[in-house]
């Protein structure tokens, strides 16, 4: 099993953002692939706590990201991420610039993938530019409370600024489904991100009746 990106290699991530009894019924039915990975949502770690890190552990033996979006503190939470069998962590873009240095830092130091989620910044590249420690990949994100406003998009356009400063792996991260996922490569994302949903929500992503063991395999033949 692969603990870290592969260079000129594609991703396809996989959210659970609800229950247990969610990811019992949904996780076993899809296909490990090397070019999938399965995120630990933070309204799922918020819900289940580091037990529900730990069930996804369990139950995929490929990447797995444990979304905790890291504001401060950073020590602890990595380390109670990497103790669930993480392999990689997120850390808030918001998070003042001694936080972000110390995540990443400490990640390297577990042999963790870190990852900067620039929700809310309308800048990536200048929160950035300061760090002494770089992040392996950083989050394009437009929030799921920002889908309502029909002017909110993914701004692609940041991918380029930062990777014309920095080698890193860009995610993209808001709104997607299986049909989207062919514009986020084609704007250069190197990982795009699906949400799990409802049918009953008004957000973007995978619906969770849907037959998995199919739908993700046809959705790889785009990677």
């Amino acid at each position: 099993m692969s603990r870290t990106f592969k260079t000129n290699q594609r991703y396809v991530q996989i959210a659970f953002n609800h229950t247990t009894a969610e990811v019992v019924r949904i996780l076993p039915n899809i296909p490990y692939d090397p070019r999938l990975i399965i995120e630990a949502g933070t309204p799922f770690i918020k819900r289940e706590g580091i037990a529900g890190i730990r069930l996804i552990r369990r139950l995929w033996r490929g990447l797995l990201v444990a979304d905790l979006k890291v504001t401060d503190g950073a020590y602890e939470e990595v380390k109670f991420a990497h103790a669930a069998g993480a392999n990689a962590v997120t850390a808030a873009g918001t998070a003042p610039t001694e936080t972000l240095d110390f995540f990443n830092e400490i990640c390297e130091k577990y042999g963790l993938l870190s990852m900067i989620d620039m929700l809310g910044q309308e800048k990536p590249l200048r929160k950035l530019l300061p760090l002494k420690f770089k992040p392996k990949a950083v989050v394009i994100h437009k929030g799921r409370d920002e889908e309502i406003n029909p002017r909110s998009i993914i701004r692609y356009k940041d991918i380029n600024k930062v990777r014309s400063k920095y080698g890193v792996f860009i995610s993209v991260a808001g709104g997607l489904d299986h049909d989207s996922v062919r514009k986020a490569y084609f704007n250069g994302a190197d990982i795009a991100v699906l949400n799990i949903v409802k049918s009953s929500d008004e957000n973007r992503g995978l619906i969770d009746t849907m037959n998995f063991r199919s739908l993700i395999p046809s959705i790889l033949k785009e990677v």
